[in-house]
């Protein structure tokens, strides 16, 4: 509601006044006293001024959006018109220049992972302008361009409301496609490397999915890390982007079995970490590459969740296992801007190339949903609004 009051003087005035002025909301009209005469102002009668309130709604913003309403294949992505308010204390409102497209999203679509309700809108990483900034909120303007990955879910969208501690800013060298593409999948290798196992030099790892939007970026860092770096692909053009982008060694395991090869690679000791987020179909086989004491980091399951595993199995070698996710590890803002800070230095500094190999119109994310997952895409997948270009 706006509400707009009136003075009756010789000539009139419309002044906007905020709710909280009205003591009584749901009056009509309120008649007050003033202390003293007004210069500015004469009054109806000798001594009072009549001020008149009327009530007007203000239309919601209609946006385009992608909707989920049941859980099932890419067809259940759905583009539709919803309702986009203002943004209240600590929010802002940005327009999405583009939209990063990541696994979870369809975890969620799938019902791997649950949504908080039904209808949503998925999508869990954007760079956008800021176009509206709820009251009181600094730090913050409108035209800032900004980026957010994780929660809250609702990326596929051509504006959303989102609280203003969940942004970080882009670096203006940065082109918005490409912190699009690489924020969320550059936050994950971050702690994945950096946090949930320190990879060092002289250090051995093993990377699934390497020419992947994660494997890539896991594969680059970690050869500068010093790493000897072995990452699995399916096909042969993944093996030459894998191998260009630091792998020392790629293995095509549909041709070859790639606990074998790593055997082989290592000379029988194994590999210090194995990054799987492929699931089902390397979980074993991840868990016989390790060395003793082994850690196992499986951050993904695009092959289906893996077999439960007992305790004794990890008893073999004195294996480490852990299902971690970013979230955990960017709960506080000081977490969140160092962990993007070091992602978009690594850009600028030529650490982190950025290949944005497929972009498709937010309109098309069932299709871009069903590239994805037969495994036809290569690097990051970057959803564009319709008409932001």
């Amino acid at each position: 509601m706006r509400l707009i009051a009136s003075f009756r003087c010789h000539h009139t005035h419309n002044l906007l006044l905020p709710n909280s002025f009205f003591s009584l909301p749901t009056a009509p009209t309120t008649t007050v006293t003033p202390n003293r005469k007004s210069p500015k102002c004469i009054p109806v009668s000798s001594s009072t001024i009549r001020l008149e309130v009327r009530a007007h709604s203000v239309s919601p913003k209609m946006v385009k959006a992608i909707r989920v309403h049941e859980l099932g294949g890419p067809q259940v992505l759905k583009w539709e018109d919803v309702e986009l308010g203002d943004p209240k204390d600590g929010e802002i409102r940005v327009k999405n220049k583009a939209i990063g497209l990541n696994f979870i999203d369809i975890y969620f679509r799938k019902g791997v992972y649950k949504a908080a309700a039904f209808p949503f809108t998925p999508g869990m990483e954007a760079v956008g302008i800021v176009t509206a900034v709820g009251s009181g909120l600094t730090g913050r303007k409108v035209g800032d361009i900004v980026a957010y990955a994780g929660n809250p879910m609702g990326s596929y969208a051509e504006e959303q409301i989102l609280p203003a501690d969940k942004v970080v800013p882009v670096p203006p060298s940065i082109d918005p496609i490409v912190a699009a593409s690489i924020l969320l999948k550059g936050m994950t290798a971050q702690f994945l490397l950096r946090r949930c196992f320190k990879v060092e030099r002289g250090h051995t790892v093993l990377v699934h999915a390497a020419a992947g939007g994660v494997g890539s970026l896991l594969c680059q860092w970690a050869n500068t890390l010093g790493a000897t770096v072995i990452g699995t692909v399916s096909t042969k053009e993944k093996a030459v982007q894998a191998k260009d982008d630091g792998c020392h060694h790629v293995i095509i395991y549909k041709e070859e079995d790639f606990v074998t090869r790593v055997n082989e690679i290592t000379s029988g000791q194994g590999v210090e970490v194995v990054y799987d987020s492929v699931g089902k179909d390397t979980f074993q086989g991840s868990l016989d590459c390790l060395k003793t004491c082994g850690f196992m980091v499986s951050f993904g399951q695009s092959s289906g969740s893996p077999d439960p595993v007992p305790l004794s199995a990890l008893a073999v070698k004195s294996l480490f296992l852990t299902r971690p996710t970013m979230m955990h590890y960017t709960i506080t803002r000081d977490e969140l801007l160092e962990t993007a800070g070091e992602v978009f230095a690594n850009v600028v500094s030529g650490v982190l190339r950025v290949r944005v190999n497929h972009t498709y119109p937010l309109s098309q994310a069932a299709q871009a949903h069903a590239d994805l997952e037969s495994r036809k895409t290569s690097g990051s997948v970057v959803l564009i609004p319709d008409g932001a270009q």
